[in-house]
Formats: structure tokens, C-alpha cells, sequence
């Protein structure tokens, strides 16, 4: 490892940018590890942490809800300390907090033996499962945003969802082994909690990756000008006027995001079960299968941003899946083939936002507010429309009757997305260096200066 940060991204050794990809991804993956294994062991969770009802999967679902509830209270306090002393410090925190929430989950005892407290906890640790959370994705993402080259930022910065993509389908295949190994008496008795035991070694691992790297060198040229420490309390508190631009931008883009992200991903083998009627080891299958085929494009997405730019990539992806989810809904509720096909091609037409995220947020703000400003944004929006989605459309679907209220509430998330991305502004090739919103006239003009300073 080098002794020193370079000065520009475009010096960074490969290895070094290796390095901080797997450090950025594994977070990542420890978190969507947790969130997928969750959702796909809710029903098992709900009959050994609730009581007997009609309502545990729902309340088990809030307790999905809750995480996000909290998040943007995470990304108040990680946000700002990030930019203070530095993004891979926050990070190396965040996980152990991630990890050692959600190995704890697995450790609660059953409702039969100490009742309500059950779920008591359970809430509690996914509210410290959220806080960690609010630091962990702008913190990954502003981390690996900073380490890649200005022109390649695309495509390595892919790799953090390739990242939440593996954590998920690692999830969904733990999840589908002890279904095919266990009876229901077993998963509800404690098979549920086996998988929430892996995480302890990946946020080991993690932590390990992280610890042995140098901060970014974006924030280590700014830390060196001394414009951190000082700078960060007076334009922090600036965030929601002076860039307001960026915040509401940012905000729709999650939006349509994560509704998304956390309809498809999350609730869909809940919805296929509880809903359409598949059984447990299908209702896995079709998210398997279809996750798989988006991790495998997202590289092929992130590359192609970096040379059509973000912009183009979200106003396409949300305008196709505008297009396509109600028709995917309905050949969903055919049978598991139409179910696998559905989820695929939503999935796919999906990624073009998935694969961008990394090189999108970040560059949406200036570097000495990045991380609090992609945390916060960032964790309001999830909470708000994201985490909730799950229990939101099993309420919608209870309260109506209508199966299709998943697709109407996707669609109408991607059409606050088309309305965000029209204002975007287009970062591809920018650098991420320097005090002003990258893409604009003003950073531009400062680059000019860098430039000249440098010779």
C-alpha cells in the first residue's frame, strides 16, 4: 500500500483501487446480506418473535420499516462526521455496528419465552441496525465515488451494488437451502437465525478490508488545505438552502430508487406467498434467478454511463419501467415461469439506476459537504418511501383487495424520478475535487485554477 494518497483520482494505483472497491462493496454487501435475509425469513420470523395472528407478518414488516426510520438519524450524525475526520473512519464504525446488530437478531429468544420483549428487541436492534446504516451507504458511495478515476466512475462504481446484489442473493440462497433441508417446525424453531449468524465474519471482514486503507485522496487534498474541520459546521448548516438543487434532485432520484428497490427485492417473495399463492421454496426461486441476470449487467451499465452520461440512464430506466411494470405484474400472477420472467425484465430495466448510484449521488455535491449531503438525502428519502414499501403495499393489498398495488405504487414513484432526472445535471467525466457542485460553471472555473496551480 502506498505511503501517500495521490492528488488526483486518475493516480491511484490499480491495486489501491482494487482495494477500495472490495472495502466499499463488502459494506454493502453486509447490509443487503441482513435486509435480504430479513425479508425472505419473514414469515418464519413473525410465527417465532409474534404471536399467533393474522397481523404478525405485517408487524414483522414494520419492524423492516423501522431500520429506515431511523436511518435518517444516522445519516445526521455520520453525514457530518465523515466530512470532519474523514470517510473510511465512519465506515470501519459503521459495519461492526451493521454486523453486530444483525448477528444479534439471531440470538433473540422466541416470543413463547420471554413475550412481548421479543419483539421489543427486534425493533430495537433494526433501529441500530438503520443508524449504522444512515453512515454505511453515502459513506460507500462518496468512499468509492472519490477513489475511481473521473472517467471511469461509472463503471467501478457499479461494483457497490454488484456489491448489495451479492449480499442479497447470498440471502436468497441461504434462505432457499434451509427450506429445502428444513420443516416448517425447524425454520420457525431456529433455522430463521442461521443466516443472521454470517454476518459476524463479513463485517469482520469488512472491517479488516477497511481499516488497512488511506482515506480518499479527494479528502485527503482537501484535509491537507485544512478546509474540513472549519468549513464543514458553517456550509452543513447551509446544506438545505445553498443546495437545494442537489437535495431535491437527490430525493426524487431515491424516490424512484428504492420504491422500487425494496418492492422488487424485498417484498416480492412476501407478495408471491402471501398474495398470488406460490409456495415458499418458488417464491424464493423468482428472485434468485432474476438477481443473478441484474448483478451480472450492472458493470455493463455502469461502463455505458461513463460514456452517455447518468442522466440519460435514469430518464430511460424510469420511463421503461413505467412502461412495463403493470404488464410484469400481471404475467407475475401466471405461474413461476411468468413470475421469473416478470422479475427479470423489471429487474433489468431497473439496473440502469442500480449501476449508477455510486457515480451519480456523490457527484451531486461538493466535497466538503459529500458525504452529509448523499447520507442525509440519501436516508430521508429511503425512509420515507423506501423501507416503508414493504409493509405499505401489504396494508394497500389487505385494505383493497387489488394484487396490483405494488405496480401502481412503483409507477408512480418512477414518474417522480422522470421529474428529478430532468434536472439533473450531468457529472460524466467531471472531477469530484474542489468546493463547488461538480458539472457546474463555477466548478468548472475552479478546475481551470487547479489546473493552472499544478502547472
Amino acid at each position: 500500500m502506498a505511503s501517500q494518497s495521490p492528488t488526483t483520482t486518475d493516480e491511484v494505483e490499480p491495486s489501491i483501487l482494487h482495494r477500495a472497491i472490495g472495502a466499499s462493496a463488502i459494506g454493502n454487501a453486509v447490509e443487503w446480506f441482513d435486509y435480504g435475509v430479513y425479508a425472505y425469513m419473514t414469515t418464519h420470523i413473525a410465527s417465532s418473535l409474534f404471536p399467533e395472528g393474522d397481523n404478525a407478518v405485517f408487524f414483522t414488516l414494520v419492524g423492516f420499516a423501522i431500520s429506515f426510520l431511523i436511518r435518517p438519524i444516522g445519516g445526521l450524525f455520520w453525514g457530518p462526521l465523515g466530512d470532519k475526520i474523514g470517510r473510511k473512519r465512519v465506515l470501519a464504525m459503521t459495519i461492526i455496528l451493521m454486523a453486530g446488530s444483525t448477528l444479534c437478531v439471531g440470538l433473540i429468544p422466541s416470543y413463547e419465552t420471554i413475550g412481548w420483549a421479543a419483539p421489543v428487541i427486534l425493533y430495537l436492534l433494526r433501529m441500530l441496525q438503520g443508524f449504522s446504516a444512515g453512515g454505511e451507504y453515502g459513506g460507500a458511495a462518496t468512499f468509492m465515488a472519490e477513489y475511481a478515476p473521473d472517467k471511469k466512475r461509472g463503471f467501478y462504481g457499479s461494483f457497490l451494488e454488484v456489491g448489495t446484489l451479492t449480499g442479497f442473493t447470498m440471502g436468497n440462497g441461504i434462505a432457499l437451502i434451509l427450506v429445502h433441508t428444513l420443516n416448517d417446525n425447524q425454520l420457525g424453531d431456529w433455522g430463521w437465525r442461521i443466516p443472521f449468524f454470517v454476518a459476524a465474519p463479513l463485517g469482520l471482514i469488512g472491517m479488516y478490508l477497511r481499516s488497512r486503507m488511506e482515506d480518499t485522496p479527494v479528502f485527503k487534498e482537501l484535509e491537507e488545505k485544512q478546509e474540513t474541520e472549519e468549513q464543514v459546521k458553517g456550509v452543513f448548516k447551509d446544506l438545505l438552502t445553498k443546495y437545494t438543487r442537489p437535495i431535491l434532485t437527490l430525493f426524487g432520484l431515491v424516490i424512484a430508487l428504492n420504491v422500487v428497490n425494496y418492492t422488487l427485492l424485498s417484498y416480492t417473495p412476501t407478495y408471491l406467498q402471501g398474495t398470488i399463492g406460490m409456495t415458499e421454496d418458488d417464491a424464493l426461486l423468482v428472485p434468485f434467478f432474476g438477481q443473478i441476470a441484474m448483478l451480472l449487467t450492472l458493470p455493463f451499465f455502469g461502463r455505458l454511463s461513463d460514456k452517455i452520461g447518468r442522466r440519460p440512464m435514469w430518464l430511460f430506466s424510469c420511463l421503461a419501467l413505467i412502461i412495463a411494470i403493470i404488464p410484469m405484474y400481471k404475467l407475475m400472477a401466471t405461474n413461476l415461469t411468468g413470475a421469473i420472467i416478470a422479475f427479470a425484465v423489471i429487474g433489468l430495466l431497473y439496473c440502469p439506476q442500480l449501476a449508477t448510484i455510486s457515480a451519480t449521488f456523490p457527484a451531486m455535491f461538493p466535497t466538503i459537504v459529500r458525504f452529509a449531503g448523499v447520507a442525509i438525502g440519501y436516508n430521508v428519502a429511503t425512509s420515507v418511501f423506501g423501507g416503508s414499501a414493504p409493509s405499505i403495499n401489504e396494508w394497500l393489498i389487505d385494505e383493497t383487495g387489488d394484487n396490483m398495488w405494488p405496480a401502481y405504487y412503483m409507477v408512480g414513484a418512477c414518474v417522480i424520478g422522470i421529474i428529478a432526472a430532468w434536472f439533473l445535471i450531468e457529472t460524466k467525466g467531471e472531477s469530484l475535487r474542489g468546493t463547488e457542485v461538480p458539472g457546474t460553471p463555477e466548478a468548472k472555473e475552479e478546475q481551470r485554477q487547479l489546473a493552472a496551480e499544478n502547472g
